[in-house]
């Protein structure tokens, strides 16, 4: 699955394309300072979404289902996105409903 995944400097954002959407999910850095605490270089966004992969997955697929977007339709993950996805998980590992 990772090998889909890169950084693309025109736009500061690490892409990723979504299965069974025919399409890309773009996550600018900025959410990724967000995330992190602290302004990322490429390399820790690359290693950041591959450490936590399935949770940007989760969150581009809900929020596919969320707006309806239609396949083939791009569309970017912010930081809120994947926070959710990430509390939900890490509730589920806890033993809490999300």
């Amino acid at each position: 699955m990772s090998d889909e995944v890169h950084w693309r400097d025109d736009i500061a954002s690490l892409v990723f394309a979504v299965t069974g959407h025919g399409a890309i999910c773009a996550v600018h850095r900025g959410a990724f300072r967000t995330l992190l605490g602290a302004e990322p270089t490429p390399e820790q966004c690359l290693g950041y979404f591959r450490r936590f992969e399935a949770a940007f997955r989760a969150a581009a697929g809900a929020k596919i289902a969320r707006r309806n977007i239609p396949p083939g339709t791009s569309l970017h993950l912010t930081s809120r996105d994947v926070a959710r996805k990430l509390l939900e998980d890490r509730q589920i590992a806890n033993g809490e409903s999300p």
